[in-house]
């Protein structure tokens, strides 16, 4: 379907009418529209604009009614029951209702293209009942209100998707907007959703969503007026200040990683993966691609995050004279070690590793394969990058990095040993009980122990703004719109 040209006169986005409009380009333009294809990565935050969940989070990161106005756990832990809101529907007219959760797990667990199998595993079944959808669960798990929230649980209308092609490019949920034109990986345009069950606190009328161009011309595009709303390179960060734009970070979990195969050589050698370990110089990543705006990690959390484990902090700190005795150790000369680093495209992380690694003696191909993620999630590589954008739940991140079925495991099925057991502590234990933050970080503690992957450093959800959009709220990670203006103008009830 054709869509009018975007506006590129400057100025702010009010039209004539009074109308508050978004005009919004990322980096992250959904490739996919229905959200059980789409996964839990970063594109979540756009189809959050026509999806609702049965919860979200607040700034803490805590799980928050959504779709959800209410939920309770059994005694034991293994049954959740989530209370619908009364009275709400889809887009296309379908009742929001326990029977729509049900079929929304389902697909997610069945479905042949679904990107959330994964995510779901603790889930046995969903028994609907009017506005009650009852989760039997497998075990005891005291995550599922983390989990069943935006990133891994955008509800659809079931009717729309029977038929899961034709929802992946005409999305239909009980979102705050509702899509009203769509050029597949281009464009969107979206209007408030009036049925929205907080549609009074969304006073933005419409949404212009678009791809977003060369990183270099994004920053322009907002001085004129072209976007008002942008996610942008730190690389940008400085020129979109000058040019007077409201830049700011939005909290996140993002961390970046080296994946080894350790069912590979050289990495089934522990010596070699130590050394690959203490050749990292993780503040160079930062100095080179953050711009100020990043900090070396060696773990999935940022720090001050419950899940973050200060124990694990610098374990393997920057030592390239301990490499290149490792690996001599392990009977291998300069030079010895030839890796190809497989990336999907040119990547300045690669050519650091490259560079770090040769210092210690490490020879470094980098291999640009734009199909490069069907050979890594089969686990057919033996070496390359990862980023991730974190998860709400602390043990959906943990699992899908360390576990032996996690997406993010280059090794699978290999998992440090002791892992299961902690992380099945940490399901076991209620998130407001005073031990859960120690248990949780024992069982990231028990993940960093993996020779699978060696995080490097994180860089931040940099966002710039036409000073007209108001404060967005600071949910980690997620990109909300409750409450937020544009030039002082409020949607129509």
């Amino acid at each position: 379907m054709l869509v009018p040209a975007l506006s590129a006169c400057g100025g702010d986005a009010a039209s004539a009418n009074g109308a508050a409009t978004l005009k919004w380009t990322s980096t992250y333009f959904p490739a996919h529209w229905d959200p059980v294809v789409s996964g839990s990565g970063a594109q979540f935050r756009e189809l959050a604009l026509v999806y609702a969940s049965l919860t979200r989070t607040d700034a803490t990161g805590k799980a928050v009614p959504d779709l959800a106005e209410s939920w309770e756990y059994n005694d034991r832990g293994d049954r959740i029951t989530f209370r619908l809101r009364p009275g709400l529907k889809f887009s296309d007219g379908e009742p929001v209702n326990a029977a729509a959760v049900k079929a929304a797990v389902e697909r997610a667990q069945k479905q042949k293209n679904s990107a959330l199998f994964g995510d779901l595993t603790s889930i046995e079944s969903v028994e609907a009942k009017g506005l009650d959808a009852v989760v039997h669960l497998n075990q005891v798990d005291y995550q599922i209100p983390q989990l069943l929230g935006q990133r891994v649980l955008q509800i659809a209308s079931p009717k729309a998707a029977a038929a899961p092609g034709k929802l992946d490019q005409n999305p239909v949920g009980a979102g705050p907007f509702v899509v009203t034109q769509l050029v597949p990986g281009t464009k969107a345009v979206l209007r408030k959703n009036p049925d929205y069950w907080d549609a009074e606190n969304i006073h933005i009328d419409n949404v212009e969503l678009t791809s977003a161009p060369d990183a270099s011309t994004v920053v322009s595009g907002l001085r004129t007026g072209v976007y008002n709303f942008a996610d942008i390179e730190p690389s940008q960060a400085d020129a979109a200040e000058k040019a007077g734009l409201d830049v700011f970070v939005q909290p996140g979990f993002n961390a970046s990683n080296i994946s080894l195969n350790v069912n590979k050589a050289p990495f089934d050698d522990d010596r070699v993966v130590d050394a690959v370990r203490y050749a990292v110089n993780r503040q160079e990543f930062v100095d080179k691609l953050t711009f100020g705006h990043g900090e070396a990690t060696n773990q999935p959390f940022p720090r001050g995050y419950v899940a973050y484990d200060p124990k694990s902090e610098d374990a393997y700190p920057y030592d390239p004279e301990k490499a290149r005795k490792l690996l001599a150790e392990a009977g291998h000369k300069a030079g010895d070690i030839k890796l190809d680093l497989v990336v999907p495209a040119e990547d300045p992380q690669a050519e650091i590793v490259q560079s770090q690694l040769a210092a210690v003696g490490i020879t470094v191909d980098i291999k640009i394969d734009k199909n490069w993620a069907t050979p890594f999630f089969a686990k057919d590589l033996t070496f390359s990058l990862y980023g991730t954008t974190g998860r709400d739940s602390a043990v959906q991140t943990l699992t899908a990095h360390f576990g032996p079925d996690g997406p993010l495991n280059l090794s699978s099925p290999y998992r440090p040993d002791g892992f299961e057991a902690a992380v099945a502590e940490v399901r076991r234990t209620p998130l407001d009980a005073p031990a859960y933050p120690e248990v949780l970080r024992s069982a990231t503690r028990a993940g960093l122990e993996s020779r699978a992957l060696v995080f490097t450093y994180s860089s931040p959800n940099l966002i710039a703004k036409s000073k007209s959009i108001s404060d967005l709220p600071k949910n980690p990670a997620h990109i909300d719109w409750t409450g937020v203006t544009i030039d002082g103008k409020g949607a129509t009830p």
